[in-house]
């Protein structure tokens, strides 16, 4: 445990450095294809600022149930290599997500191209991505999601098994329901950029706080309205309200 807090803390001061000192691009790589850089070496930076990303966004609201883990696995053989499984499976998903989502992106910047009256409103892109994440805090897969990972020792009884495979596949169901709860608030970084701070901060609070926090529940909907709102200002007030800097 007190490793992860240490790469949490680790993620965001990186984070935060390269926000100050202008080295944003190598924390901030959320494109598949870019001049002069070749297609695998792109993968591979964004590969690496995801798992910065995934540090900083998602494991503060994983640390409950990494931590029963590591209770209910000490009297395991090799204790360190299953809980190492544990959140191999856990950073799969989520990687596998990202890699899904910078495709989607990189299709959806490609179909821009050819729409000209998109590339000149990229609020509409910010907005729409806003409004999906809005739309989906009234879900009911996103209750189903949360109320499995706000339940750690539950999902934990139901689920756990001995040995690295057990580990590994507790580590992936519990990375699918933890997609299921934030995969629609993900999505608006990448429209944003994956290591803007000014999203990235408040974006965090508000899935950490669904997850972890003691009235968690009651910040969805609340958070669902206030996110269709500020979509609908990115889309109807745009000589106000500017869509961010990378985005034009």
């Amino acid at each position: 445990m007190p490793v992860l807090v240490g790469l949490i803390g680790l993620a965001w001061l990186l984070a935060i450095v390269a926000e100050l000192t202008g080295k944003v691009q190598w924390v901030h790589h959320h494109q598949l294809v870019v001049d002069d850089m070749a297609l695998w070496f792109s993968l591979i930076l964004f590969l690496l600022a995801w798992q910065l990303h995934i540090a900083a966004m998602m494991l503060p609201s994983a640390l409950p149930m990494v931590g029963l883990f590591r209770q209910a696995a000490a009297g395991q053989p090799n204790p360190g290599l299953v809980q190492a499984c544990f959140l191999g499976g856990y950073l799969v998903v989520w990687t596998l997500f990202g890699v899904l989502a910078l495709l989607a992106d990189t299709l959806l910047g490609a179909s821009a191209s050819s729409w000209h009256w998109l590339m000149h409103r990229p609020e509409w892109l910010m907005g729409g991505a806003l409004l999906l994440a809005g739309g989906f805090q009234f879900t009911s897969l996103k209750s189903r999601c949360l109320d499995k990972c706000r339940q750690p020792r539950a999902f934990l009884l139901a689920h756990y098994r001995r040995g690295l495979g057990g580990a590994t596949a507790l580590g992936v169901r519990h990375g699918m329901f933890c997609v299921g709860c934030c995969w629609a608030l993900m999505l608006v970084m990448f429209v944003v950029g994956i290591a803007n701070l000014a999203w990235m901060a408040p974006l965090a609070a508000l899935m950490i706080y669904e997850k972890v926090g003691r009235h968690g529940e009651r910040v969805v909907r609340p958070a669902g309205v206030g996110l269709l709102l500020l979509g609908l200002f990115f889309i109807l007030g745009p000589g106000w309200m500017s869509a961010p800097s990378h985005m034009h």
